[in-house]
């Protein structure tokens, strides 16, 4: 009887240990699996829905081989995406604005317009770009960070100017034109300015959209 009732208890150890294992493995394939709707209640388009091939393969190229969340939900329409596709491609690889002004300007718009996808996607860009951890730290609060000058460099502080005034203000002050001007070529600023113009674009879809970031 007792080498019965033990090789009972061992098989229901077993049994319990196996229903727990998939348990975890659905659950990490829950977590794995990229959302369907997003918080607007907009779908994402799954791959094979995606759009058409030779726009979906030219976003993918421009994202190292993948989609994003921003993306599924961009193809609803193919043309505004390949507009926008197309626009950025410049603005991230055509222009002779420096990456860490580009980047730098970015990760403030993320903070001022509260975009947390904005920042996540661009923080390893903004480091690649030549920022540092510390600076990250001070952009959370993007006013302050324009007075940091053991952090920024007088271009820096000046960019973070532009970009506040430009986000919360809309209207630029003369000084901040004036002191921008001083540290950029007229080619330059004009890119500062459209670089800006674009990632608050960017920054409001996210946010009316109710994209989410990707798991």
């Amino acid at each position: 009887m007792n080498t019965r009732y033990a090789v009972l208890a061992a098989f229901a150890a077993a049994a319990l240990s196996w229903f727990s294992a998939a348990s975890a493995l659905g659950d990490e394939a829950t977590k794995r699996e990229p959302k369907a709707v997003s918080k607007s209640g907009i779908p994402y388009l799954p791959d094979d829905q995606a759009g058409p091939p030779d726009l979906v393969n030219a976003i993918r190229a421009r994202r190292g081989g993948k989609l994003l969340s921003l993306d599924r939900m961009l193809l609803h329409s193919p043309n505004f995406a390949k507009g926008w596709n197309a626009m950025f491609a410049a603005i991230r690889n055509q222009l002779s604005l420096k990456p860490n002004l580009r980047e730098l300007a970015i990760m403030s718009i993320a903070v001022l317009n509260k975009a947390d996808y904005e920042w996540v996607q661009h923080e390893g860009e903004f480091l690649q770009a030549g920022g540092t951890r510390e600076q990250l730290g001070a952009l959370k609060d993007p006013k302050t960070a324009e007075k940091n000058a053991k952090l920024f460099s007088e271009v820096e502080r000046a960019t973070l100017a532009l970009t506040r005034e430009m986000t919360r203000n809309i209207v630029v002050s003369d000084a901040t034109m004036k002191r921008i001007r001083a540290a950029l070529s007229d080619q330059e600023v004009v890119e500062l300015i459209g670089t800006i113009s674009g990632y608050n674009m960017v920054s409001r879809f996210l946010i009316a959209t109710g994209i989410e970031l990707e798991q």
